[in-house]
């Protein structure tokens, strides 16, 4: 069984996928990117601030999928810019509790909307 999670206080979905899905006893977040989910801009300036507005609209996803960052198990991480690595890991690793999630960070070409960075989970629901 499929279930599709929504919730305002996260970025819209803004092309055919759903802010999560829920299934199997887990929870499928998106891609979440630094867009202030009141403004829908993305007003955060270093990667820094990016990274914290982006973990910020996977929380709520989470929390509207009844589950939490400590629950998550996997994470995909995705910089424009691998020289930006040391700051991101600064602001992810406060976010989650140890044992951290297993994770793979790359570097992409390029992201939506030309931010910095974007981050995608797996946490059991």
């Amino acid at each position: 069984m499929r279930e599709a999670v929504a919730t305002k206080d996260a970025p819209q979905a803004i092309g055919p996928y759903s802010q999560a899905i829920k299934a199997n006893g887990f929870v499928f977040v998106s891609g979440q990117t630094p867009i202030d989910p009141t403004t829908g801009q993305v007003t955060a300036v270093t990667v820094a601030d990016q990274t914290e507005r982006a973990l910020k609209n996977i929380e709520a996803i989470l929390a509207a999928a009844g589950t939490s960052m400590d629950k998550v198990v996997r994470c995909g991480v995705f910089l424009k810019n691998m020289g930006d690595f040391t700051a991101m890991n600064e602001v992810y690793a406060k976010h989650f509790p140890a044992p951290p999630p297993a994770r793979t960070t790359i570097e992409a070409a390029r992201l939506p909307k030309d931010v910095l960075v974007e981050i995608d989970v797996i946490a059991l629901a």
